[in-house]
Formats: C-alpha cells, sequence, structure tokens
C-alpha cells in the first residue's frame, strides 16, 4: 500500500461523519488502550520483537535493539485545519478538520469546536508516549488493535494537559490534537516506525468526528 499524501489527502466534500464520544482520560478509561504518565523520565517505552518469518523463534537477545526515537511533537490550527509536526520522524501532517475539508479555511482565527478525521494509524513495532510541554487540555482518539478496524471502534479521550498519555503498540491513533491553536508535545516512540494506516475517506467514505470541548 502506498504511503498516505498527508499534506494533500485528497478528500472528497459532502462525506458523512461517524461521531465518537468524548470521555475524559483517566487510569481507568484507558486500560486496554494505554496509560497516564506523570513522570516521562521514569516512564520506559514498549519495543516489540522483530517476528519470525518461519516456524523458528527469534533468538530472545536480538529482534528488539532498535530503541527509541525523541523529538517534539507540534499540534497547530490554522484556521480550519489542524496540522501535526512530528521531529522524532521528520513528518509534517494534515490531522484534521474543524468543517468540510472542501469548504475548509485556514484565514481566520475562530476556536475549533470538533475535529473531523481522514486517517489513523498505528505502530506494530513499539508503544507511544506523548507528554503536553505547554500544560494545556488535548485530546488524542483510540481504538484498540485489529486490522478490521472501524470508524465507530474509535473513542476520543480529553486530557487536562497536568500528565502525558502512553499508548501501546498496536493502538490505533493519529497523534495528539490540541484544543488552543498550537501546543507541543515530548513524542517518544519506537525507532523503526512501522505504520498500518485506515483511511476513512475512501475506506468508509466518512470522517470521524469528535467533539474538543469537554463537560462532565
Amino acid at each position: 500500500m502506498n504511503a498516505p499524501d498527508y499534506l494533500n489527502p485528497d478528500i472528497p466534500g459532502n462525506l458523512s461523519t461517524v461521531q465518537i464520544p468524548l470521555i475524559k482520560a483517566t487510569s481507568q478509561t484507558l486500560k486496554g488502550y494505554g496509560c497516564l504518565v506523570d513522570d516521562p523520565d521514569q516512564f520506559e517505552i514498549e519495543i516489540v520483537r522483530w517476528p519470525a518469518a518461519g516456524w523458528r523463534d527469534v533468538d530472545d537477545d536480538t529482534g528488539d535493539g532498535g530503541g527509541v526515537r525523541e523529538g517534539t511533537f507540534i499540534s497547530y490550527w490554522r484556521g480550519d485545519i489542524l496540522y501535526g509536526k512530528n521531529t522524532a520522524v521528520d513528518g509534517h501532517y494534515i490531522l484534521g478538520y474543524s468543517t468540510d475539508p472542501a469548504r475548509a479555511d485556514e484565514h481566520h482565527q475562530r476556536s475549533p469546536e470538533r475535529l473531523m478525521l481522514w486517517h489513523a494509524n498505528y505502530h506494530p513495532d513499539g508503544g507511544q508516549l506523548f507528554f503536553p510541554l505547554d500544560k494545556k487540555p488535548f485530546i488524542i482518539p483510540l481504538a484498540r488493535p485489529g486490522d478490521d478496524v472501524r470508524p465507530e471502534d474509535f473513542v476520543s479521550f480529553w486530557c487536562d494537559g497536568s500528565q502525558g498519555v502512553y499508548i501501546h503498540p498496536n493502538i490505533w491513533h493519529e497523534g495528539v490534537f490540541s484544543i488552543a491553536p498550537e501546543q507541543r508535545f515530548l513524542d517518544r516512540q519506537g525507532a523503526v516506525h512501522a505504520r498500518v494506516s485506515v483511511d476513512f475517506a475512501k475506506e468508509f467514505n466518512c470522517l470521524v468526528e469528535s467533539r474538543l470541548n469537554f463537560s462532565d
């Protein structure tokens, strides 16, 4: 499969949306997806051993030496479009929109009220940590492992900005999303950076929609 063109996703207009729940991220609600992190320097990233190609096992002391990459993940709004930059893997993306992509306008400063995702991915080689450097609220939509994932499998987690979020290998995600105009995150992830993708617009003729503002 060809890699997505993250800065030119060519999304059709007037797609339907699948609304997903927005819930508060806690140690309980994140079970199965990952966990909250108080101190990134005291937290270890999971690295998955390279899979065996046949019936012989990979030796126990090999296959997991790729290590971890670290950088800054910047999530920033330009009008109706949410961009992301990940210096850990030299990535630059359109992450989502606050309106129909065909009508998206970068030239205003109105606060977004919703996020619409066109794409998600997971990393089979390791986990990933996002830790907010600016201590502002953010959201992170996640789905449990499985290549038959559907838009309605996602749940959006609202975080208050006082803690980071760690996600296990194979958890579907698409970066981390600022509610403020711009926010920076410490990013640590497996250095191999294998990526498996789902394109909601092409595969399901829809976008995945989450509210940005949480209320109890």
